[in-house]
Order: structure tokens, then C-alpha cells, then sequence
């Protein structure tokens, strides 16, 4: 146990396992949102996250992109890789949600059916890519450099961490507010709380639907950008380790729940580099999923626990 290396650099790691959780959680609020609605664990939403990191590779790709390039390029870039990875990620879950639950709703089929779907949808997509785009990991330019921006008691703040968190609080303040303060959010807390009576009261179940896988896929398109930023690579099966990650996140924080999955991210990312500082990165993923257990085993619910439908007004 390596205390003096965690200890003596706890901010830095802090930094660190924040701008790591801010991905997750921005992922792990495409789970909630489906789930505090249809009661549904969409595990296609990972294969989401991964078609924006492949959208990401075209469009730098045909833009020229290259390392480092100039600020209103790097601004341009950035810019055109956010609204190509949110379009296409966005249309895939809409996609995903029209062919491959929506009749299942229709037919009233057992949730079984839907988890199981979920799961062969995943696995298609991803074997979809691995066919397409090869099996090997693809690059992409560092665009943007990692540089110190700022320090604070020794401890140093780069520009791609300040990037992330700051978006991701950003991405999760502006979804708090439509879900609670706007015509349409009210539709998805109707619908979260009680379908039959929503549809009596006007409320366009389908749309609503339609709409939470939508705001679901543009947050992982944006967290593919971020992606993009901080590791410079993707992959067929990107999605794979980082979506039950986010999962866990949205479980830890208490899934159904907006905050519960921005702050089961956050503590998630910190808690795999503490455990990674402490032992090797062998066993952040171990250290993850055992947080969960014991949190679980105390708060069955999660840390907030409180469904969508039951958010403030």
C-alpha cells in the first residue's frame, strides 16, 4: 500500500479521479434518464457513447486535424467534434429506441426481454464497428495540449481537466433545469411518476420517451468529445468497460436519480485513482465495483436514491 505517494499528493489525485468521474457521470445520466422513465437499463447506451468517438475520428479526419493546431482551429475542431459526436450519438438512441423497444412496449413484453434485447443490441453494435472500423485501437490527434493552467497548494490543474469538469457541470446544471423548470421536463416526470395518468392528462407518452433517449445519447456524444480530449483513442468495444462503469455510477448515486448520477461519477473516477495510487491500476476496476457492493449494502437505493419521477417541481 503505497499511503506516502496518496496522501502526499491527494489533490493532485483528486483532480485527477474528478476529471475521470465527470465522463462517467455524464454517460451514466443516459442510464438514469431511461431507466427513472421506463424502469428500463438500456446497456445498448455504452455502443452510444462509442459511435461519437468514431464520429469524432471522421469529422477530424476530413477536417485536417492535427496536433496542437492553432486556437481558432482547436476552437473549430472542438466545436464541429461536439455538435457531429452529440448529432450522431443523439440519432442513435433514438434509433435504438425505435427499433428495438419501442414494439416491445407496445407488446407489453416482460422486462426480461427488454434487458436481454438491451444486451444483444449492445453486442451487435459493437461487433457492427469491429467489423467496419478493424479491431485495433484508433488514434486520434492531440488536439489540444495538456498544459498546467493553474496550481493550487501544489496542486497542478490542467486545461483538459478543467475542461472536463467544467462541461460535465455544466452538461448536468442545464439538464437539472429543463427536467425541473421547463413544459417538456414536466412531461418526463408525469411520465416517470405515473405513464397511465400523464397520458390522460395530454402527455405524449412516445414522444417522451423519444426525448430522454435523445437527451440521453447527445450527453454522450458529449462526453465522447471529452473522451477524445483527455486519451486521444477509441475503439470498437470502447464502450464496453466505461458503460458499466457509468452503469455503477448511476447505481451508486442512486439510478433513476440526476445529481445521485453526477455525483456517483465523480466519487466513482476518485475512487479508482485512490485505489490505482494505493495498489497498481490493476485494481481500479476491482475498487470500483467493490465501493458499489458495500454502498449498496448499506443504501440499497444508492447514495440520493430519489427516482426521477419523484424530482422536485
Amino acid at each position: 500500500m503505497n499511503f506516502d505517494e496518496l496522501f502526499g499528493h491527494l489533490g493532485q489525485h483528486t483532480v485527477d479521479g474528478l476529471a475521470k468521474g465527470s465522463i462517467y457521470a455524464l454517460v451514466a445520466l443516459g442510464y438514469t434518464l431511461v431507466y427513472g422513465v421506463l424502469r428500463l437499463i438500456n446497456f445498448a447506451h455504452a455502443e452510444v457513447f462509442m459511435v461519437g468517438t468514431f464520429t469524432i475520428v471522421g469529422v477530424w479526419s476530413l477536417m485536417g486535424a492535427t496536433d496542437s493546431p492553432p486556437l481558432g482551429t482547436l476552437i473549430l475542431l472542438l466545436v464541429a467534434g461536439l455538435l457531429a459526436a452529440a448529432a450522431a450519438s443523439g440519432l442513435t438512441a433514438v434509433a435504438v429506441e425505435r427499433i428495438a423497444y419501442r414494439r416491445l412496449r407496445r407488446m407489453n413484453a416482460p422486462p426480461l426481454i427488454f434487458l436481454i434485447t438491451a444486451i444483444g443490441l449492445s453486442l451487435v453494435m459493437s461487433e457492427a464497428f469491429g467489423l467496419w472500423q478493424g479491431r485495433l485501437v484508433v488514434g486520434m490527434p492531440t488536439v489540444l495540449e495538456r498544459r498546467v493552467v493553474f496550481s493550487i497548494a501544489g496542486t497542478d490543474v490542467t486545461n483538459t481537466q478543467l475542461l472536463t469538469v467544467v462541461a460535465a457541470l455544466i452538461m448536468m446544471a442545464g439538464l437539472d433545469m429543463f427536467i425541473n423548470r421547463t413544459r417538456y421536463g414536466r412531461g418526463v416526470r408525469a411520465v416517470a411518476q405515473n405513464p397511465d395518468t400523464a397520458a390522460l392528462m395530454g402527455v405524449n407518452k412516445d414522444r417522451v420517451i423519444a426525448l430522454i433517449f435523445l437527451l440521453g445519447g447527445l450527453l454522450a456524444g458529449a462526453a465522447a468529445l471529452l473522451w477524445a480530449v483527455r486519451y486521444g483513442n477509441t475503439k470498437f468495444n470502447v464502450g464496453f468497460i466505461l458503460g458499466l462503469k457509468a452503469f455503477t455510477a448511476a447505481v451508486l448515486g442512486g439510478i433513476g436519480n440526476l445529481r445521485g448520477a453526477l455525483l456517483g461519477g465523480l466519487l466513482l473516477g476518485v475512487v479508482e485513482v485512490y485505489a490505482a495510487t494505493l495498489t497498481s491500476s490493476n485494481w481500479e476496476d476491482v475498487a470500483a465495483f467493490v465501493v458499489l457492493v458495500v454502498v449498496l449494502l448499506f443504501r440499497p437505493t444508492g447514495l440520493l436514491g430519489e427516482s426521477l419521477g419523484r424530482a422536485r417541481a
